[in-house]
């Protein structure tokens, strides 16, 4: 099979790809024109809720679902004409643990490498650093083992047969915070092997550890960028407010016509105001004559969430 004439830099093309799904009489898009390209090397995030249309997009891109309309290609490989190829080419993580639960740690990857005609021997520098952390567990049934623990063998056995390109679908979900800081570092390691990685996750602060991120929701992609970029875009002054009563000031400042945007961050609203004029100032006066107490007002830079939300309330405009 002769390769398409695709950008040589691109690990992943994407070109316009929609799928709707039948629901009862109803049809629901799960992807509409969605379309953007993954250097090679690079780790590339698709971030975004539950619901956005991310394991739709995986399922296409891993040759596991038809798309209805556009077409994508992998190393230049259509994903359509040359599935056999793609599937040989690709290491796939899905969102939920799909592994054998009554085989041992071994024996699933022992399975997944004879399935690519390989053994562990032949590639365990490739997992190594990620397989000696669960080793002491060879023997431990898969169903058995912690989520952070599956979420490293189901990483080996996409690994097992030295993929290129590695699709990870929201593999930190359900885990606790140091299995995710382990498990991109770990991402970070394999990057510097020359893995082409893509990667999706409903964890905004994890979009800072992507080279360059797609920020999508229902089915669309709202922009692609550096995290960096994508927070230098967010262009109004961002306010974060709390005061004695959160539920109280919540609903001001839904009620208040001065405010563009707002919802809850941690112990604090991040607030939007559609006039610049209406700064620090003017926030604290309107919530004095409103009689609320212990106001804290600051003004505050801009991050990945703040920015999704900018683009998301943008994009129903």
């Amino acid at each position: 099979m002769v390769k398409s004439n695709s950008n040589n830099m691109s690990a992943v093309i994407v070109n316009n790809i929609s799928k709707k799904y039948k629901v009862e009489k109803s049809q629901v898009t799960a992807l509409n024109t969605v379309s953007f390209e993954v250097l090679k090397g690079e780790l590339f995030g698709i971030v975004g809720p539950d619901g956005s249309g991310k394991t739709s997009l995986f399922r296409v891109l891993t040759t596991l679902l038809l798309a209805d309309s556009g077409n994508a290609s992998i190393e230049g490989y259509d994903i359509v004409k040359d599935y056999k190829i793609i599937r040989k080419k690709l290491g796939y993580m899905p969102g939920r643990f799909s592994l054998y639960h009554d085989l041992t740690v071994e024996e699933n990857l022992s399975f997944f490498a004879t399935i690519f005609n390989t053994s562990i021997a032949e590639n365990y520098d490739l997992i190594k650093d990620i397989y000696q952390q669960i080793e002491p567990f060879k023997h431990r049934r898969a169903g058995k083992l912690s989520g952070g623990m599956k979420q490293k063998l189901a990483l080996c056995c996409a690994l097992i047969h030295k993929p290129s390109v590695l699709i990870l679908d929201e593999p930190t979900t359900g885990v606790d915070a140091v299995s995710r800081k382990e498990f991109w570092e770990m991402l970070q390691r394999l990057k510097a092997q020359g893995i082409t990685i893509l990667v999706s996750t409903p964890y905004m602060d994890e979009a800072s550890m992507c080279d360059r991120v797609a920020l999508m929701q229902n089915g669309q992609i709202l922009a692609i960028d550096k995290p960096d970029q994508i927070n230098l875009q967010f262009s109004k002054p961002l306010w974060a407010v709390k005061a004695a009563s959160m539920y109280s000031l919540l609903k001001t400042f839904k009620k208040w016509q001065a405010v563009e945007s707002c919802y809850s961050f941690g112990e604090y609203y991040h607030v939007v105001m559609k006039s610049d004029l209406n700064g620090n100032d003017a926030i604290k006066s309107y919530l004095l004559q409103q009689q609320f107490l212990d106001i804290e007002v600051h003004q505050i830079t801009a991050n990945i969430e703040d920015s999704f939300m900018a683009l998301m309330n943008k994009s129903h405009d």
